[in-house]
């Protein structure tokens, strides 16, 4: 019986990953299309210190669409090795505010407030990731 739900959890385990960042990365990114993002203040602090060169509007509407476009390439089979690169860039600007906003992201050392959690929670993201890199086939090597 044990051995059954190992064999179901198995089965079940890449298809549920891929839901998963599907649902989290589809429904922050159209939120943040449509204007509504509880991220936006956070965001658009980091926003002010690194990128400058382009209105906060235009920017947080296409990083929205960057997330949903994460999001559904995520549950299309044989895009794996374009969407996880994608994510991984992605990963790197939701970590700035660790960096760059610590009076946001920190309450003391080592102790993150309510948005310090949230960015470091993108670790099970990135695991989860990793997780459906796990099931690929090595690329043949053509040398």
């Amino acid at each position: 019986m044990i051995h059954r739900v190992f064999v179901f959890f198995k089965k079940i385990s890449e298809p549920t990953m891929r839901i998963s960042l599907f649902v989290v990365f589809f429904w922050f990114g159209i939120l943040k299309v449509i204007g509504v993002s509880p991220a936006n203040t956070l965001v658009e602090k980091l926003f002010e210190q690194t990128i400058p060169f382009i209105s906060f509007g235009t920017f947080f509407i296409m990083f929205g669409i960057f997330e949903c476009v994460i999001g559904i390439l995520f549950l299309v089979r044989g895009l794996e090795r374009v969407v996880i690169p994608l994510l991984l860039v992605h990963m790197v600007t939701t970590f700035g505010p660790l960096v760059w906003l610590p009076t946001e992201s920190w309450q003391g050392f080592l102790v993150p407030t309510l948005a310090g959690q949230y960015i470091i929670k993108n670790l099970v993201i990135i695991a989860v990731a990793f997780g459906i890199a796990a099931h690929l086939h090595p690329l043949r090597n053509n040398s």
